[in-house]
C-alpha cells in the first residue's frame, strides 16, 4: 500500500536551508573526479566527494564502472540505499548521509545510470529500463538484501519503478518531494537530435544552474549559491554528459503514474510545507 501523506516537520525544506561553508583542507579525491571537484568549498561535499568508488557493474551484455558511496558499517537491520534527483549525483546527499551513518544505518549513495560519476565513455542505453537494471545489477552484485530505498524529486520516480518491477530488492520505500505524476519527457522526445543536444547544453550552463539555486533556496548568499551551483554541476563536465542525458530524453524518460497503485511497499512520503518546484497538493492523496 502507497500512502501519499504530508511531511513537513520530518526534514528541512528546499526553501529554508541555509549552511555555513568554510574550507576543508587536504582532502585526498578520486583520480576519476573531474579536476573541479578542488574547487569545491562546501565541506560536507568535499567530504563525501573522498569516498565516491567505481564498483564493476554487469549488465545488458556489458560491465561498467559505477560510481556509489558504500557504507562504513554494516547493520542487521536492512540497508539505506539512496538515489538521487534528475541530472544530480550522490553529492546530492552530502548533509543526510553523514547523519544517517552516525544513527548506525548501513547506508549506500548510488548514482543512477547516466547522470553521477560513472565511467560511461562506451556509452550504454541510458533509458529507463536500462536505469532500472543496472541498479537491480549493483544490488544483486553488492547488496544482495531488501533495502529502504529513498528517493527524492525524479529519484521518487525511479524508486517506484524498482520497487514494482523487482520488489523482492525493496522492503520499504521513502519518497521525498516526490515527481512521479509527470508524463515522461514528453514533446522533448521528438526533438530533432541537434535541438535537443543545444537544450542540454544549456541545461549544464552556469547561469541557468545558479538561476535553479537562487529560486529553490531562500536567502542563500551568492558565494555559497555558487559553490552549491559547482556542486551540482560537477558530473556535467563529463564528455559522455550530453550524449548519456539526450538519449534519456529521446527514449521517452519516466512516466510511473500508473505504476503508483502497484506498490506494495510500506512507502513514507516526505514533502517541505514551501516546495516551490513540485506542489505538495500532490502528496495528500492516499491510494491502495
Amino acid at each position: 500500500m502507497l500512502t501519499l501523506t504530508a511531511s513537513p516537520a520530518l526534514v528541512p525544506t528546499k526553501r529554508r536551508a541555509h549552511v555555513k561553508l568554510f574550507t576543508v583542507q587536504g582532502s585526498n579525491f578520486p583520480s576519476f573526479l573531474p579536476k573541479e571537484v578542488e574547487n569545491i568549498k562546501d565541506p560536507f561535499a568535499r567530504r563525501l566527494a573522498t569516498r565516491i568508488e567505481r564498483l564493476p557493474v554487469g549488465f545488458a551484455d556489458r560491465s561498467i564502472m559505477s560510481s556509489c558511496v558504500k557504507p562504513l558499517i554494516q547493520s542487521e537491520g536492512s540497508p539505506v540505499v539512496l538515489l538521487h534527483g534528475f541530472d544530480s549525483s550522490c553529492l546530492e546527499w552530502r548533509y543526510t548521509f553523514p547523519l544517517l551513518e552516525e544513527a548506525g544505518l548501513e547506508t549506500w549513495a548510488v548514482d543512477v545510470l547516466g547522470w553521477g560519476f560513472s565511467d560511461l565513455e562506451r556509452l550504454p542505453s541510458c533509458d529507463v529500463a536500462s536505469k532500472r537494471d543496472h541498479l537491480y545489477q549493483l544490488w544483486k552484485s553488492y547488496i544482495r538484501r531488501p533495502i529502504i530505498l529513498i528517493g527524492p524529486s525524479l529519484g521518487a520516480a525511479v524508486a517506484i519503478d524498482f520497487a514494482v518491477n523487482h520488489p523482492e530488492a525493496v522492503e520499504k520505500l521513502v519518497l521525498i518531494d516526490a515527481s512521479v505524476y509527470a508524463e515522461d519527457t514528453g514533446n522533448l522526445a521528438k526533438l530533432p537530435r541537434a535541438i535537443a543536444y543545444a537544450g542540454v547544453y544549456l541545461l549544464k550552463s552556469t547561469p541557468l544552474r545558479l538561476y535553479a539555486n537562487l529560486i529553490a533556496f531562500n536567502s542563500l548568499p551568492l558565494n555559497t549559491s555558487i559553490d552549491w551551483m559547482n556542486v551540482g554541476r560537477l558530473h556535467c563536465l563529463y564528455p559522455w554528459w550530453e550524449d548519456a542525458t539526450v538519449n534519456f530524453m529521446n527514449t521517452g524518460g519516466y512516466n510511473v503514474s500508473a505504476q503508483i497503485k502497484k506498490v506494495k511497499q510500506k512507502t513514507l512520503i516526505i514533502w517541505g510545507e514551501d516546495d516551490q518546484i513540485i506542489s505538495n497538493k500532490l502528496a495528500v492523496v492516499s491510494t491502495c
